[in-house]
């Protein structure tokens, strides 16, 4: 069964007299949810995605990510039977949730749209190319991504720039005032809500047969390759996040330890311990209970699911005595849902308090001569 995404987001809705309007961009990766797509899917993700770590020439991208469809298919398919990834109807109750915490504070001058970076029809394009028709001229972008690196909000800002620049016409550009939100990976709220998760589910699942010192922990991050060109890439952050979740849990709970969930490319130095070795590690000090949960991933989708439902399964071959517990990410909870909302109400405010800037395009190449000029005396 194949689920169709919907096609259509929102029905505009009539303009506040004189009012300003702001369109918040929710941006996530997006997942695959018909089969013949992942060759597509994979190409998108490789053009944006290992061109900032890895040095692969652009003609290598279809053949290889046709290549990776066939893998995809494997384990999707055949190992998962016809796995079909939540991923892109869970961020849609995010937006939806969002989307009424926004519009209950400010009515329909707010509207959320969703973008995923690599899934039509919901590409960053084609998605700026409604809220332009639809009356626009504000936005707010905001990746739903709990860590800033170049393989997640750099994406986000890459994809509307290259959109931005397709869609404008004539001298003015129309949008005429622009805001952006950042990680939320040191937010107090996020960081007490992971801890609440795993306490919550420790006492519904595991406190009344094992000792706190007999149930480890591992908080799961998105894997991040140690060089990106350059680039930010993510290990700063996610590190800093763990150390704010760990410290809430750490004098109930000492069995505590990081798990990237990398992928694990050849010849790229991934983030150590990998969730496997994690979870090992912490066997090898006497947990006989682990508790696996990612706290770097805001939306479930393959990673979490596949990955770790294979991580689980390895660690069984070899210590089948354990208790293994999968948690959910933090997904469409309440909780998240309000606090997303209310990060985003100080930047709406500034963008509709803010005069409207009319940005000229083609003064910009002016500029560029100008500069120029100065220093030829």
């Amino acid at each position: 069964m194949v689920a169709t995404p919907e096609k259509v987001q929102s029905i505009p809705t009539s303009n506040p007299e004189g009012g300003d309007r702001v369109a918040v961009l929710l941006m996530g990766y997006g997942e695959v949810e018909s089969y013949e797509d992942f060759a597509n899917y994979n190409e998108q993700a490789l053009n944006l995605l290992t061109a900032k770590f890895a040095p692969v020439p652009t003609w290598v991208y279809p053949p290889l990510a046709k290549l990776l469809a066939v893998f995809d298919f494997h384990e999707w398919g055949h190992q998962h039977n016809n796995f079909i990834s939540p991923h892109n109807q869970i961020f849609e109750q995010q937006r939806a949730g969002i989307e009424q915490h926004l519009q209950e504070k400010w009515g329909d001058r707010v509207q959320v749209f969703k973008a995923f970076n690599f899934c039509a029809p919901f590409l960053p394009e084609q998605v700026l190319e409604q809220i332009k028709a639809q009356g626009f001229d504000k936005l707010l972008i905001y990746p739903l991504l709990v860590v800033d690196s170049i393989f997640t909000s750099g994406i986000a800002v890459e994809q509307v720039n290259n959109a931005l620049v397709k869609l404008t016409e004539g001298d003015e550009h129309w949008l005429k005032g622009q805001r952006y939100i950042p990680s939320f990976y040191n937010e107090p709220a996020y960081i007490d809500l992971m801890a609440q998760m795993v306490e919550e589910k420790i006492a519904a699942d595991l406190a009344s047969a094992y000792l706190p010192s007999q149930i480890g922990i591992v908080l799961m991050n998105h894997g991040c390759p140690h060089e990106a060109k350059g680039f930010t890439s993510g290990i700063m952050e996610s590190e800093a996040l763990y150390e704010r979740v760990r410290e809430k849990l750490i004098y109930k709970y000492p069995l505590i330890s990081v798990g990237w969930l990398n992928h694990q490319t050849p010849l790229i130095k991934w983030t150590q311990p990998n969730t496997e070795l994690a979870a090992q590690n912490l066997i090898d000090l006497g947990a006989k209970a682990i508790v696996f949960m990612p706290i770097g991933f805001a939306t479930e989708n393959h990673e979490t699911l596949l990955d770790v439902h294979h991580i689980i399964h390895a660690l069984e071959h070899r210590n089948s005595d354990v208790t293994y517990v999968q948690m959910p990410c933090v997904n469409d909870h309440p909780d998240f849902l309000a606090m997303v909302a209310d990060w985003a109400n100080p930047q709406i405010e500034a963008l509709l308090a803010e005069t409207a800037i009319a940005v000229n395009p083609e003064s910009a190449s002016s500029h560029h001569h100008h500069h120029h000029h100065h220093h030829d005396h």
